[in-house]
């Protein structure tokens, strides 16, 4: 019998399978919202929050930035803004002084003729004008040390919001597997382990019994 047994004794084999279905989750703040399902994780920035905005802002407007680092013109957003605020300033505060500390005490003491604030105007004008002129000089010498902190506040601001993503995509997924169901399945394989040799000597194994 041991004879057949080794030659004809069947074998089982066992096959357990284990599946993870993660449960379905929203986790969201007040600029990102992530779902994760069995089939992963997507996530967008809330629509109108800050990052949003930032997001969109760089997209549109890291272009120009660019090329006014490599490329530092007068004419570029950057100078622009910085230019006309100088102006703005300059304007107002070179006026008011005038007026209010040298023109006005003079007029009221009589002590001024017409032609002579005239005149005070006038050289006002052209101090502005130099004034202006030194700035766009400076604006121009700087313009490329701008754009760079431009580009590295906008990144920055940028890199930040995915950063946020991330951190919340990460707690959607540890959410969603915290909900996981996992089911085990098995199954059978029955085979016999008999050989073509041994089919062979079948006829002869049977005239020894």
């Amino acid at each position: 019998m041991g004879l057949f047994s080794s030659l004809f004794g069947g074998s089982s084999n066992k096959t357990t399978t284990s599946t993870t279905k993660y449960g379905s989750t929203k986790t969201s703040n007040p600029f990102v919202i992530s779902k994760t399902n069995n089939k992963g994780t997507k996530s967008s920035f809330v629509k109108g929050s800050a990052f949003d905005k930032v997001n969109q802002f760089v997209n549109s407007n890291i272009d120009s930035v660019l090329n006014d680092y490599f490329s530092p013109s007068l004419d570029s957003v950057t100078n622009q803004a910085l230019l006309n605020n100088y102006m703005k300033n300059l304007q107002s505060n070179a006026a008011s002084t005038l007026e209010n500390n040298i023109i006005s005490p003079l007029a009221d003491r009589n002590m001024i003729r017409s032609s002579q604030a005239t005149n005070m105007y006038k050289n006002l004008s052209n101090n502005m004008t130099s004034n202006i002129s030194s700035y766009i000089n400076e604006l121009l010498a700087n313009s490329q040390q701008n754009s760079a902190n431009m580009l590295n506040n906008m990144l920055s601001s940028y890199l930040k919001g995915f950063s946020a993503i991330s951190a919340n995509q990460a707690q959607s997924l540890k959410t969603s597997s915290g909900n996981a169901t996992r089911t085990n399945s098995s199954s059978s394989n029955n085979s016999s382990d008999m050989t073509d040799s041994a089919m062979q000597l079948l006829p002869y194994l049977l005239m020894m019994v």
